[in-house]
């Protein structure tokens, strides 16, 4: 038989694929296009973000507002929102909830910052510093970057407070050090793109370490430089 290459549509590869005489070796996106419902999909998605701006709606009831919205109206079938949840990275945050929940609960992640800050001794702030963004990063691998910058504060400024630091200084890093969450895939965000990506945590492990280092670095000379002492 002939070999060909085709150009064209996704709408018009399909109809050729459907033919008895054409054996289609390449995939081709079953979604079918509805540009009629571009209007609907624009309105409903304003509608979802106006409701996370203006509202004291919860994230996720504003943004199901706007699915819904969108399934009623036809932009998308049922079905195809079925298709589109990543069940990995439903599975893999439901189950970070609990280890969260542990480690803060049983006293687990207070005992770990405290040891590691009673280990450090009589070092310069700089050090003190260093070692609380570790802990936040770490801390916001396993658990709500609230519940880390909650549990991590008032140590910082404990510490800040008994070694002559600055407390804002040490609050601040506490605060920016819980977003530092790019070396693991547990972070919502990092979760949401690790399946339409196709990535592995290996991944995350190789950019996102190199991206933590910088990460730190910068924010501790930032608001050393633009924090008065």
């Amino acid at each position: 038989g002939d070999t060909f290459v085709i150009f064209g549509g996704w709408r018009d590869q399909a109809g050729i694929s459907r033919s008895r005489n054409v054996a289609v070796v390449g995939d081709i996106p079953t979604q079918q296009e509805r540009p009629q419902k571009v209007p609907f999909a624009l309105f409903f998605f304003a509608v979802a973000l106006s409701l996370v701006i203006f509202t004291k709606l919860k994230l996720s009831i504003a943004l199901l507002t706007g699915a819904i919205g969108m399934i009623i109206t036809g932009v998308i079938h049922i079905d195809e929102a079925y298709r589109a949840v990543s069940w990995k990275t439903v599975f893999l945050l439901a189950c970070l909830i609990p280890l969260g929940y542990a480690m803060e609960h049983t006293g687990t992640a207070a005992w770990v910052a405290q040891q590691t800050i009673t280990h450090l001794g009589s070092v310069s702030q700089y050090i003190y510093q260093l070692a609380i963004a570790i802990l936040a990063t770490v801390f916001s691998l396993v658990m709500s970057n609230v519940g880390a910058t909650v549990l991590l504060v008032p140590l910082a400024i404990n510490i800040a407070l008994e070694t002559g630091g600055n407390p804002a200084i040490y609050a601040l890093i506490v605060a920016l050090g819980t977003s530092n969450a790019f070396i693991l895939p547990t972070h919502q965000v990092s979760a949401l793109i690790m399946g339409p990506g196709g990535y592995k945590v290996k991944d995350f492990l190789r950019v996102g370490s190199l991206m933590s280092i910088i990460f730190i670095a910068v924010m501790l000379i930032t608001v050393n430089l633009f924090v008065s002492t």
